[in-house]
């Protein structure tokens, strides 16, 4: 049951991921850009969090347990740094779609 929900995990993220991406490569405009590929990274943390989760609980072992170790702290900071630059370009979003209209 567990697999399950991380496997579901796994695929929102990547689907978030993606979504984002094609949104940042079809902005013309360059706040946007950065907003939609901050967003975009926060789903590639979440998907790497997930992949590493999933892994630890399919193959326990110690050097399953380092090899994760290392994937969620780069997946935990990928997140946070990316959540920080979200709402840093949130603020400047609707005022650059305004100005461009």
């Amino acid at each position: 049951m567990l697999n399950l929900i991380f496997v579901f995990a796994i695929i929102i993220s990547f689907v978030f991921y993606f979504y984002f991406k094609t949104k940042q490569f079809r902005s013309p405009l360059p706040i946007a850009k950065n907003w939609y590929k901050s967003k975009a990274n926060i789903g590639l943390g979440s998907l790497i969090l997930s992949f590493a989760l999933n892994q630890a609980y399919l193959f326990p072992g110690l050097f399953t347990f380092i090899i994760v170790a290392i994937l969620v702290a780069l997946g935990i900071l990928v997140i946070v740094e990316n959540i920080k630059k979200a709402r840093h370009y949130g603020q400047f979003v609707e005022e650059e779609f305004r100005i461009n209209q």
